[in-house]
């Protein structure tokens, strides 16, 4: 079973989480395994890792990974924002640590069925919960010309989302788009790309997936909900991907009065790691303690 998933900002999560033999973490988007696995390392067979992920795919690769290292372990097939819920259903002890890696998988976006990338020809899913009953597909092709600029600009902050929405509804008067590069190739036409630059579909294809699977209202209530699984002394790290997202996590962090920051200025991926993992190029870790 091959494993897409390479860590982002390994290193720095396990420095500021600090972990010690024993102890209690939980894993909120596990995915793969590959912050996960490092985790069961540090905590030793005496501690326990709680690992939460929506996708059960990317579930069924994580509990291969992580049983090489050990069984201290248990995988919850479920939506983070559902973490206090999850905490009573698992009977999931106060947390030394919990951890959370925002946004799409590199599983998800290799796999051309699951519709993610506007590299590879797939269906218009983009569903990280397959069995979610909101596709990219339903949304393309049926929703009106303004609510697709809307969310186009308000999900991708992409200044041409009302040329986007015209192009899309205007091109599916004649056929449905079914496909990822279908849609990228209208995109493609109102922008003047250049290879090498950022694909004029990078922000559609994001604000599509982060409408489709409720990113920002999950994440508003997972921050809000999980400092209080978390052990006094106990630390919280969140890796995001774009501004949407780590403004919600900063203004969290900053306003809780639960939680103290650790790490005022935002952290980011060394010019090495950027180098050997190019997700890890718009990567900002925050930290916070529970007092």
């Amino acid at each position: 079973m091959e494993i897409f998933h390479i860590p982002v900002l390994l290193n720095e999560t396990l420095q500021y989480l600090n972990l010690n033999e024993g102890s209690i973490v939980i894993d909120c988007t596990v995915g793969e395994g590959g912050h996960s696995e490092e985790i069961l390392k540090r905590i030793g067979p005496s501690g326990f890792l709680f690992g939460i992920d929506q996708d059960s795919e990317a579930l069924l690769k994580a509990k291969k990974r992580l049983s090489s290292i050990g069984s201290n372990f248990t995988l919850i097939n479920d939506n983070f924002s559902r973490i206090s819920e999850i905490r009573k259903q698992f009977g999931i002890p106060p947390a030394d640590a919990i951890v959370a890696d925002l946004g799409i998988s590199s599983l998800q976006l290799h796999l051309p069925y699951r519709g993610f990338s506007f590299m590879k020809e797939g269906p218009l899913d983009m569903r990280m919960n397959p069995n979610a009953p909101l596709t990219a597909s339903d949304v393309v092709n049926g929703y009106s010309e303004k609510d697709l600029a809307d969310i186009i600009y308000t999900f991708g902050e992409e200044r041409r989302s009302r040329q986007i929405a015209k192009a899309i509804v205007l091109y599916r008067k004649n056929k449905k788009i079914e496909t990822t590069t279908e849609l990228a190739g209208i995109i493609e036409k109102i922008y003047r790309y250049k290879r090498g630059a950022i694909h004029p579909a990078t922000k559609t294809f994001q604000a599509l997936r982060i409408f489709i699977n409720g990113e920002l209202n999950n994440l508003k209530r997972f921050l809000g909900d999980a400092p209080d699984l978390l052990k006094a002394g106990g630390r919280i790290a969140v890796i995001s991907y774009h501004s949407l997202e780590d403004r919600l996590v900063k203004e969290s962090f900053k306003t809780d009065e639960r939680l103290k920051r650790i790490n005022k200025k935002v952290i980011r991926a060394t010019h090495e790691e950027i180098l050997s993992n190019r997700r890890a190029r718009s990567a900002k870790l925050r930290v916070a303690e529970r007092t």
